[in-house]
């Protein structure tokens, strides 16, 4: 099984992914996780794709595309995977639909998990993120056992730059600008699930596993 969630940053669409992979056995595939990663490890890639983020812009294409594209030729995706934070453009979706055609494959879901703009500042401005492991928390929904700490591996929990609210509200705007029309693509295709994502976490869980069975 083959999907994507959808989204705006803070929908809660990487909660999701996590659940799914946990449900189906196949990995979560966070583009996120991938350049928090490099970031931290200070690479190239890292560099650039921080200068953007930390601006509360999308990563350019030609950064993205490749390292997913790679990724999901690796052998634990054989049976399928979870793609969270990719595509987030038209172009990055035809180039994932591109290279999926060359192996016969196509996606089978894009999960739309919808939210309104003002729940996601108001739930943004409350995640921590471990400086360490990154793992994220928030300080009402999903609070670390001791505050501040991550419950994971000891080290601190911070307000990323890119959940700031003035930075928050610059990302939604991108996202309207340029993701949103991601929806009426994979609409058309027919392989678009869209849930209510204000409702509890397990709600929508159940919602989804509902359909994709």
């Amino acid at each position: 099984m083959k999907i994507i969630m959808l989204g705006a940053p803070g929908a809660g669409k990487g909660t999701q992914a996590k659940k799914l992979s946990e449900k189906y056995g196949i990995p979560h595939i966070s583009t996120g996780d991938i350049f928090r990663a490099n970031i931290k490890n200070n690479t190239e890639l890292g560099k650039k794709a921080k200068g953007y983020m930390d601006a509360g812009q999308l990563v350019p294409d030609e950064l993205v595309v490749d390292l997913v594209v790679d990724r999901i030729k690796e052998q634990d995706c054989f049976k399928g995977f979870i793609l969270d934070g990719f595509p987030r453009t038209i172009p990055q979706a035809e180039a994932l639909d591109y290279a999926l055609n060359n192996q016969n494959e196509k996606i089978d879901y894009a999960i739309n998990v919808d939210v309104p703009d003002e729940n996601i500042i108001n739930r943004m401005g409350g995640r921590r993120a471990c400086v360490g492991c990154g793992a994220t928390y928030h300080v009402v929904n999903m609070p670390p056992k001791k505050e501040g700490i991550c419950d994971h591996c000891g080290e601190k929990l911070v307000l990323r730059e890119d959940d700031k609210p003035e930075t928050v509200k610059k990302r939604l705007q991108v996202y309207h600008d340029q993701t949103k029309p991601l929806i009426e693509y994979y609409d058309k295709k027919g392989s678009l699930l869209t849930v209510d994502g204000t409702l509890d976490i397990n709600v929508v869980f159940e919602k989804i596993t509902k359909v994709l069975g």
